[in-house]
């Protein structure tokens, strides 16, 4: 339970920060950095609401001054100053430099809008300690596995954030998580449960809360002879068992508890094929990763507390160093369409004439329309790293990224004026515009390399591209 004082401090320094009036949601968000959990959140409100009540009644000087008073109950990373221009510093950073990781899921086609913003603080923290970034396409669900990301996702990490030190998929690496099972049952740490019925199969992502079972129980040489038959093809079959991590009972969250580790899933693999019937869980392949490439720092969305409170765990069993985890609140956009799901059935409408259309939030249209990295860095750096979820509507976002944008490439831009024609002339230039339709003109310019940035008067701004049909298009007015 976080004690009094420290909830107390952190209602002040909202205050403080947010021009005398201290906000309960926010007050909460910082608390999890301090090890609040989710159980804690009911008897731990009341007492925020108490202080937010009396602090907010305070003057600013009085805030002030009772701020002082509390300072030393606000955690390290959260009472260094920053500037709107820099991301705050992590905590115990090597003289090496960082190893961090971005860890995409299989089940998207490309890079949008959300991977943009989430992965960018890390490769920015790797950019500034210096260190190595892993780009891990988490790929172990063949439920949700789509084939194109493995080529589209080293590509788009590749621009966006330019830093990557190497990329892999990690069921490309199955005969190494098959090992680490082998070790966690040879110490105890793992059991397979094989008492739970068929329709009660769980995923990666979500399952249901059950009673701790007799399984658990199982001699360690149960528990292998178990595992064998689990990867047996004639052994147990889909549904009929699961690989658990043997937890305490105590935890009063009970999706803690004996949390699943893999299952037997038999959907053919888009790019293993039918070659494995066992597939680790999400927690099990991070805790791995993690482990084997040493990472040191990790920032994940706060969705996956959960999550990371399970890693933990595995660490903490095999007296290995964790890393420092920092999460993220997610970005959620009113009226941007980003599910792989819905831009499928849009373009099956004719809403969109297919993945490259430039009005999708995707990574490759935000390149053809001429969008810098810099201007993605700059807006998550403005954020920082907060836990608050940041809601957008679209024109907001578009807003706040043109507005980035043109700071970058303004100073690159050659100026032109641009004459527009209604019909297409042996003179003419083809130009792309926001609304996916076609204009031609003609203006006077100098002869152009490929990359060289263009701004037409009343217009906006373009690149050439030699090899493209297209040969300016554009990113914004």
């Amino acid at each position: 339970m976080i004690s009094k004082e420290k909830i107390e401090a952190y209602t002040l320094k909202n205050a403080v920060e947010h021009e005398g009036k201290a906000q309960a949601g926010s007050v909460l968000n910082s608390l999890f950095a301090e090890g609040l959990q989710k159980d804690q959140i009911k008897e731990t409100m009341p007492i925020i609401n108490e202080f937010v009540k009396k602090i907010n009644s305070m003057n600013s000087e009085k805030q002030g001054k009772e701020f002082e008073k509390f300072k030393d109950q606000i955690g390290e990373s959260h009472r260094k100053e920053r500037k709107e221009d820099e991301l705050p510093e992590l905590e115990d950073v090597p003289k090496t430099g960082v190893i961090m990781r971005f860890s995409p899921s299989s089940s998207a086609s490309a890079f949008h809008i959300g991977h943009i913003l989430t992965g960018m603080p890390t490769s920015l923290y790797v950019k500034k300690y210096g260190g190595k970034l892993y780009l891990r396409i988490e790929d172990t669900n063949p439920e949700k596995t789509v084939p194109e990301c493995y080529d589209s996702f080293p590509k788009e990490a590749e621009w966006i954030f330019g830093n990557i030190t190497e990329w892999y998929a990690q069921s490309d690496r199955m005969d190494k998580y098959y090992k680490f099972v082998e070790e966690l049952i040879s110490k105890g740490f793992a059991f397979v449960c094989n008492c739970k019925k068929e329709d009660e199969e769980e995923t990666e992502v979500e399952y249901k809360i059950r009673e701790p079972c007799k399984c658990r129980n199982n001699s360690i040489k149960d528990n292998q002879e178990k595992w064998k038959k689990m990867l047996d093809k004639k052994g147990f079959k889909e549904g009929e068992a699961v690989l658990r991590f043997k937890t305490n009972l105590d935890s009063k969250n009970q999706a803690l508890i004996d949390f699943p580790l893999a299952r037997i899933n038999l959907t053919k693999h888009s790019r293993q094929g039918n070659k494995y019937k066992v597939w680790p869980l999400m927690n099990l392949c991070v805790t791995f990763d993690d482990i084997e490439q040493k990472c040191t720092h990790i920032i994940r969305a706060k969705e996956h507390r959960d999550n990371a409170l399970r890693q933990e765990m595995i660490f903490d069993a095999l007296k290995i160093k964790k890393p420092l985890t920092y999460f993220l609140g997610r970005y959620k956009f009113d009226d941007l369409e980003i599910s792989k799901t819905k831009i499928t059935e849009r373009i099956k409408k004719g809403e969109f004439t297919g993945w490259d259309d430039i009005r999708l939030p995707l990574a490759r249209n935000f390149k053809r329309r001429g969008y810098q990295p810099e201007a993605f860095a700059k807006m998550v750096t403005q954020r920082g790293l907060s836990e608050v979820d940041k809601v957008m509507s679209k024109e907001d976002l578009f807003q706040v990224l043109d507005n980035y944008n043109r700071g970058i490439i303004k100073e690159k831009a050659i100026q032109a004026i641009f004459e527009q024609q209604k019909k297409k002339t042996k003179d003419s230039i083809e130009i792309l515009m926001p609304d996916n339709t076609t204009i031609y003109g003609k203006s006077d310019l100098p002869k152009l390399k490929d990359g060289d940035i263009v701004h037409f008067y009343g217009l906006g701004y373009a690149r050439f591209n030699s090899l493209e049909k297209i040969n300016f298009w554009f990113c914004h007015k």
